[in-house]
């Protein structure tokens, strides 16, 4: 199905709330249209196009709700769709946590979310840019395997209260794992944009064809406490364990590092260094987003941390209401401010420490104290006087980022980047922290 615009969906829309017989309605749409292609051992293995649609009511009757979802947009069906929400309605026990639907609400002007440029992006410009990843590859007698993908799409919601929002949006993904023939040196490196004209996929494989040569001879060192600088993809694993947990109702329950005995909240402790400042802006140009949440409430920009002081927390209309505090929407993107220092300059004003590409296999510790443990991989190095001196075999990390913030020596120049984890964007700098806990060695590369 093509892309609706704002106008056939606002029609699409009120044709649909038109059929309900509920006490209250609401109805979701969204569509996307995108490519993409995967490659490894310096071939490409699949290529592929995905679109994709769903049309989602939901009807209430007092506290009762029922939702149903539908991909056929002709009356017959779109008027079944209602019906069936509203049944399953009938049936339901009452939701004591419901909250009647939002008003008509004020999001402010568009963000810029979408690019025309990347809307543009066909078989032929995906080919094109593969091309040149390859290329460095082959050039450099190394086995690449990448992920290359785009996508357009949009998402409007209405319901009987007169709201309406609409947003249209657009995505690009890459990643390159770049290995030496015996396998014993990898690179990485990964890249996400809105705008597709922004990727030069030749420099990114460049960027990791140099880690895997260079990390061939890789060397034991022992375990212990290190200087480190991570690079924007190795923070974004960390920090993200923060911004997950940063939600009022697990804190007020006492289920998250953000609790504290007696029902209390770190709200307004200073939980990091005072130069740590993290926040969320869906107007940002490097990492804009949607000014609406799923659930209807407006996004604004938000400071979560700023100077090191917790500021805010996300939560639901529910608890918000029920605490009577501000219904803040878990954003769209997570920003860090940095420093005004490149990677490189970061490496040269470094004794002794480690620079590591990236984080992975992540798993909780200690949810109370956000205690985190996983590997390094793809490219782990030992760094004195100001000069990557040779490569280190990959360690195990026992660390939590509240402690990795409070240690914190430096910050370069934020980028966007991709996590591992979750691959959610983000827009964070590369950071020198002090006393980053290694615990073993591990043999993957």
């Amino acid at each position: 199905m093509p892309i609706l615009t704002k106008e056939e969906a606002k029609a699409l829309l009120t044709k649909v709330l038109s059929y309900s017989k509920a006490d209250e309605c609401e109805v979701n749409i969204n569509g996307s249209d995108g490519g993409n292609i995967r490659y490894a051992r310096n071939s490409v293995n699949t290529s592929g196009a995905i679109s994709t649609t769903s049309l989602v009511v939901s009807s209430s009757f007092g506290k009762k709700s029922g939702v149903a979802t539908i991909n056929e947009y002709d009356d017959a069906s779109l008027e079944k769709v209602v019906r069936r929400s509203e049944e399953l309605a009938k049936l339901a026990p009452e939701n004591p946590e419901y909250m009647p639907f939002l008003p008509q609400q004020e999001y402010g002007p568009e963000s810029p979310t979408f690019s025309p440029v990347t809307a543009k992006v066909g078989p032929k410009e995906r080919a094109d840019a593969v091309a040149q990843s390859l290329q460095v590859s082959k050039d450099a007698k190394l086995n690449a395997a990448g992920f290359l993908e785009n996508s357009m799409g949009y998402s409007a919601m209405m319901n009987s209260k007169g709201l309406f929002a609409y947003n249209t949006s657009t995505d690009l993904a890459f990643n390159i794992t770049m290995r030496t023939s015996d396998g014993k040196g990898s690179g990485y490196a990964t890249r996400g944009y809105t705008d597709f004209s922004k990727l030069n996929a030749g420099k990114d494989t460049a960027v990791a064809a140099k880690k895997a040569v260079a990390s061939v001879t890789a060397k034991a060192i022992e375990p212990g406490k290190y200087t480190v600088i991570l690079e924007p993809t190795a923070v974004a694993v960390m920090l993200e364990n923060i911004f997950f947990d940063m939600d009022a109702r697990q804190a007020d329950e006492g289920r998250s590092f953000m609790s504290k005995p007696g029902g209390k909240t770190r709200l307004g402790e200073q939980l990091v260094d005072p130069r740590v400042n993290i926040m969320s802006d869906p107007w940002n140009k490097e990492l804009p987003g949607a000014t609406w949440s799923g659930d209807g409430r407006a996004q604004q920009k938000v400071n979560w941390i700023e100077k090191g002081v917790v500021k805010n927390l996300y939560t639901s209309r529910y608890w918000a209401a029920k605490t009577n505090i501000k219904p803040i929407p878990f954003p769209g993107g997570l920003i860090m401010e940095g420093g005004t220092k490149t990677l490189e300059e970061l490496i040269k004003g470094t004794e002794k420490g480690i620079l590591v590409t990236r984080l992975w296999y992540i798993r909780t510790v200690d949810p109370q104290t956000l205690l985190l443990t996983g590997l390094t991989r793809d490219g782990t190095f030992y760094i004195e006087n100001g000069e990557i001196k040779f490569p280190v075999k990959n360690f195990r990390f026992n660390e939590s980022p509240v402690i990795m913030l409070n240690n914190l020596d430096e910050m370069g120049i934020p980028e966007r980047t991709v996590s591992a984890e979750s691959n959610a964007n983000y827009l964070l700098p590369p950071l020198k922290i002090r006393d980053f806990t290694f615990t073993s060695l591990s043999d993957a590369v």
